[in-house]
């Protein structure tokens, strides 16, 4: 047999399963690593001679269910609840006094 359209024919079995954390179908089952982030290591795979790849898993390329907000908090100095000026603190002083 060569190596051509026969032996393509025997390929049957499947090397790689989804990973959990990028969800790519690039986890290697043998090597038990995924060929697109590199998990299960702690840092995530990323090289600079593919600039192009870095720019599609960026910051900005999902939901950003976070961050989105932020610049928005920011502006009132992340303060989560409005309290209403006392400016007024003679108020009371003043109905009593008429």
């Amino acid at each position: 047999m060569g190596k051509g359209t026969g032996s393509f024919g025997k390929r049957r079995n499947k090397t790689h399963t989804l990973c959990v954390r990028c969800g790519r179908r690039s986890f290697h089952l043998q090597k038990s690593r995924c060929s697109a982030c590199a998990f299960p290591a702690a840092r995530k795979r990323k090289y600079n001679w593919s600039v192009k790849a870095i720019r599609r898993k960026t910051t900005g390329t999902g939901r950003m269910r976070y961050l989105r907000h932020v610049p928005r908090r920011f502006k009132s100095g992340f303060r989560e609840a409005w309290k209403k000026d006392n400016t007024d603190t003679n108020h009371f002083t003043d109905v009593k006094a008429r």
